[in-house]
């Protein structure tokens, strides 16, 4: 739950509060895995109380993944992770990025050259195999070990503009994210029918760019300031209009429900956070209100259930795994594993791979444990790396829902 104080106060004065008890280094999964990280009390109100002095950079900065589990555990509120990647955002303003981070940080910018030419899905999914087997990514500080994310041959834009569905008076946006769009467009299909099968109707609003969050972890901190700012006015515009906007990507809904603010502060930033729901979140409000459809069809499946940190890190609970739970024929046992170690781009990152497989350890042993064929999250990159870590399919728990309401 968030602490009283830290929805009034801004990000650096949070800072104030620590009272060094070092329940963020005990839980922080990177300091587990790495003694090269110096832990996250030292790199976050450390060295926030010091203004982010240009001349005292703390070098094992780089190692924080920005997985929020740091502020999860924190008794004071302090927003440590947050001001870890204030401090990196600072830092990069006087120093220059590698190439390797320009395109971590700007996967919407690829996909959308992608998205621009003819059979761009499956030319660049060619390119990117070839590129892993010649040692072009490794070259550029990628992991090489790592299969890049395949390109979907229809966005999920293309897809929901074929979708025929029954309109209402109750209406949601969905804001796809990056990933969902061009990788996983399928989760989107299923959202809408989920919704459709509650009565409402889905619209879009293609003025939405990326979230931002891979730019806020590579150091692009006023690019996503930008980026926050367009996707603002668009939230408070729909929110006037009563309309809530909705995601299925954790990481996304972290960053427009509470990342902004915390990161920038502007006024609007905070008045749009009430406006913006996780889609497992929409739907426990629709059952408090006595809207949802408990019609569930059996699904003979079993299955575990990873929670991504930036789902944890919303306090609000897990509601993805107590639906799953509801559904007749679904075995599934939560994973309780802590961090899988991909923190979105952190795991793609050539020096980063062995310490994110190092943390992912007790995730890949407990699904080999727990014996389910298929891994549900609700987090892209945590599929990604379950997939590599662990050899099981996966899926979103979005998709189960949509199986169990009778669509394909």
């Amino acid at each position: 739950m968030k602490k009283p104080f830290e929805m009034h106060e801004s990000t650096p004065d949070t800072a104030d509060h620590c009272i060094a008890c070092t329940c963020c280094v005990a839980n922080c999964p990177v300091t587990e895995a790495t003694r090269a990280f110096a832990g996250p009390k030292l790199t976050g109100p450390a060295h926030s109380r010091m203004k982010f002095a240009q001349d005292d950079v703390e070098r094992s900065l780089d190692y924080c993944s920005n997985c929020k589990n740091c502020e999860i555990t924190c008794p004071s509120g302090v927003r440590v992770a947050t001001l870890n990647m204030l401090q990196r955002g600072e830092y990069y303003r006087t120093h220059k990025h590698s190439q390797r981070d320009d395109m971590l940080a700007h996967g919407e910018r690829m996909a959308k050259l992608v998205r621009s030419l003819p059979f761009g899905a499956t030319c660049a999914n060619i390119g990117m195999k070839v590129g892993k087997a010649l040692g072009i990514f490794s070259s550029l500080g990628m992991a090489g070990e790592r299969d890049m994310p395949a390109f979907a041959s229809n966005s999920f834009y293309s897809l929901f503009a074929k979708m025929e569905q029954k309109p209402s008076e109750k209406k949601v946006v969905f804001f796809p994210g990056c990933y969902i769009n061009d990788y996983e467009p399928a989760i989107g299909v299923a959202f809408v029918n989920v919704m459709q099968k509650n009565g409402y109707e889905v619209i879009t609003d293609k003025s939405f760019i990326c979230c931002g969050s891979p730019m806020v972890a590579s150091g692009y901190i006023d690019e996503a300031h930008d980026n926050a700012k367009k996707n603002a006015e668009r939230i408070l515009a729909w929110k006037a209009k009563g309309v809530p906007v909705v995601a299925c990507c954790t990481s996304c809904s972290l960053m427009l429900k509470s990342e902004y603010h915390e990161l920038f502060e502007d006024p609007e930033m905070r008045e749009m956070s009430s406006g913006v729901y996780d889609a497992f979140e929409f739907l426990d409000i629709l059952e408090e209100r006595g809207e949802l459809s408990v019609d569930f069809q059996p699904v003979q499946q079993k299955l575990s259930y990873h929670a991504p940190c930036h789902l944890r890190a919303q306090g609000i609970g897990l509601p993805s795994f107590n639906f799953l739970q509801r559904i007749p024929g679904i075995a599934v046992e939560n994973l309780a594993a802590g961090c899988c170690g991909m923190s979105g781009s952190y795991g793609f990152k050539g020096d980063k791979y062995d310490i994110s497989m190092k943390i992912g350890e007790n995730v890949f042993q407990r699904i080999a444990e727990v014996g389910a064929d298929t891994v549900a999250s609700d987090c892209g990159t945590c599929r990604l790396q379950i997939r590599h870590g662990s050899g099981k399919a996966t899926c979103h728990p979005i998709e189960i829902l949509a199986k169990a309401y009778g669509y394909k």
